[in-house]
């Protein structure tokens, strides 16, 4: 391809992001508000938010735990949010001894609490390891947050009542991404909004 057919292909991704983020934004706006109450009002009565994912969604996943716990975009205190994509020891560990599908799930049986919130993040919504750590969120009694694309996938059926799914309907993981990731910069302001009206302007 030559570089005017490069220029046109970058322009037309370009294109594509912003107008799937248009679309998105009527459908998302409401579940994204009421993700970040969710996670508010967890974090105020001294629950965590743990997050998890896969490749680009595990990037996702301590991308939004590292916003809660350090800063989003205003000066107020730590959030507790715990991303369980990082530790090496404990993946590996699980990987090996059991099976990759319980990478997630031990952490969560371990560590989530009722009244804790799971952020699970999977473009596809099929992720079985995403999907083990949601079931046993659930046996543990946290509300879950699934971000997913497509259809949903099994994750977005297997959603109880109280869950929120935030669903972006496009074929091309990246673009689910893309979306993904504003969603997520979404709900942390909601969630500062929420807790440290007087700090986030």
């Amino acid at each position: 391809m030559d570089t005017n057919g490069l220029l046109a292909r970058i322009a037309g991704r370009f294109e594509e992001s912003a107008r799937l983020k248009r679309e998105a934004a009527p459908m998302l706006a409401a579940p994204i508000l009421a993700a970040g109450r969710m996670m508010a009002d967890a974090l105020a009565a001294g629950g965590r938010v743990l997050a998890c994912g896969n490749g680009g969604s595990a990037a996702d996943a301590q991308h939004f735990a590292a916003e809660l716990l350090n800063r989003f975009e205003c000066e107020r205190p730590p959030l507790a949010a715990i991303a369980l994509t990082t530790d090496s020891s404990t993946l590996t560990s699980i990987a090996n001894d059991y099976d990759y599908r319980q990478v997630f799930s031990k952490q969560v049986r371990a560590l989530g609490r009722r009244g804790d919130v799971l952020l699970a993040i999977s473009t596809s919504g099929n992720s079985p390891n995403v999907a083990a750590a949601i079931e046993v969120a659930h046996e543990a009694g946290m509300r879950v947050v699934a971000l997913t694309g497509r259809d949903g996938g099994s994750i977005g059926r297997g959603l109880c009542e109280g869950d929120i799914e935030l669903r972006v309907p496009h074929p091309s993981t990246a673009h689910v991404q893309e979306v993904h990731i504003l969603a997520l910069h979404c709900v942390c302001d909601a969630i500062d909004q929420i807790l440290f009206p007087q700090e986030a302007k």
